[in-house]
């Protein structure tokens, strides 16, 4: 019992921790209007990560192209991973490092987003995505943890969750991909 108890006291800390950060509250808002602009516009939302980053990616994708509170217009939102199929054939072909890179330069244009999730910021293959994103003249969006990694440096805002723990980061990225789903539903759909 005492281990449950204290994961869940350490996830509503790190909440905590990430809801009095007042810059951070204010990267999440500007990532949400970064999407609306793009989607507004007929551009999309491409999302990239690796193992849980990977299933937050596509959790988010499937809040805004399926739905999130209420019916709406579809949303074009996809996680790059989805193609197994190309997923295999690029990590055989070429390299694991390169298989969002390559799926950013087909699918993304100018002024559409990239959500790249990575808890220590410095996946490979998250890094080469947001480089290709940025030659593409595309915004990106990082989530990390609490360093930040080179997704930081690279990235035209980088959201911080303020733990090391790589858990208790995903758990805070889902909160804020909610969030950003919230924030668009509302903004471009309201009741």
């Amino acid at each position: 019992m005492d281990m449950i108890k204290k994961a869940i006291e350490e996830n509503i800390s790190v909440k905590q921790k990430f809801l009095n950060d007042t810059n951070q509250l204010m990267l999440v808002k500007s990532a949400a209007e970064y999407c609306i602009e793009a989607l507004e516009q007929d551009g999309k939302i491409l999302l990239c990560g690796n193992g849980g980053s990977a299933s937050d990616a596509q959790h988010i994708a499937a809040e805004l192209s399926g739905r999130f509170q209420y019916d709406r217009k579809p949303l074009y939102a996809e996680a790059l991973h989805v193609n197994t199929s190309y997923l295999t054939a690029v990590a055989n072909d070429y390299s694991y490092d390169v298989v969002y890179s390559r799926m950013v330069e087909a699918a993304g244009r100018s002024g559409d987003v990239l959500i790249a999730i990575s808890t220590s910021g410095n996946s490979a293959n998250i890094v080469n995505a947001v480089k290709q994103a940025k030659k593409q003249h595309m915004i990106t969006i990082g989530l990390t943890g609490a360093g930040g990694g080179e997704l930081a440096e690279l990235c035209e805002l980088c959201i911080r969750v303020p733990s090391e723990n790589t858990a208790r980061i995903q758990e805070t990225h889902i909160l804020i991909g909610h969030v950003i789903c919230e924030k668009i539903e509302k903004t471009m759909f309201p009741l």
